[in-house]
């Protein structure tokens, strides 16, 4: 099951990184047709946040045709994003150049500035 974290820093809302974070599993496999998104309740009181805030992330997944809701059960993948099959062996390497990096002396934002930066510029070189 997915443990939702939430980044009061980051400039993006609530619900929007709810829905984020479930697109990103759904897009490297770690969530699967059939799987269980964790109640509204369990979200609430994990985070902290609003219940309209969690219900309304599911309604933007559910519309998307991504979950479907039953009540009184709760609300199940329908629908996977991407090929997960070609991401191990990138997984690997991306944990390979990590640890380089770590080897090197970078802390968390040293590494996560020096990755978007490098995205960023790849994206629109090839844009």
């Amino acid at each position: 099951m997915i443990e939702f974290h939430l980044d009061a820093r980051s400039g993006v809302s609530p619900y929007m990184q709810l829905i984020q974070q479930v697109r990103h599993a759904l897009r490297l496999g770690l969530l699967t047709e059939g799987d269980k998104l964790p109640t509204v309740k369990e979200v609430v009181a994990r985070l902290a946040i609003n219940p309209n805030t969690v219900s309304k992330a599911y309604r933007e997944l559910e519309y998307a045709g991504l979950v479907t809701a039953r009540p009184g059960v709760g609300t199940f993948v329908t629908k996977t994003l991407g090929e997960t099959s070609t991401h191990e062996p990138l997984r690997r390497d991306l944990e390979r150049w990590l640890a380089g990096a770590r080897e090197a002396g970078l802390d968390n934002e040293s590494i996560e500035a020096l990755f978007l930066n490098t995205f960023r510029s790849f994206s629109e070189a090839r844009a």
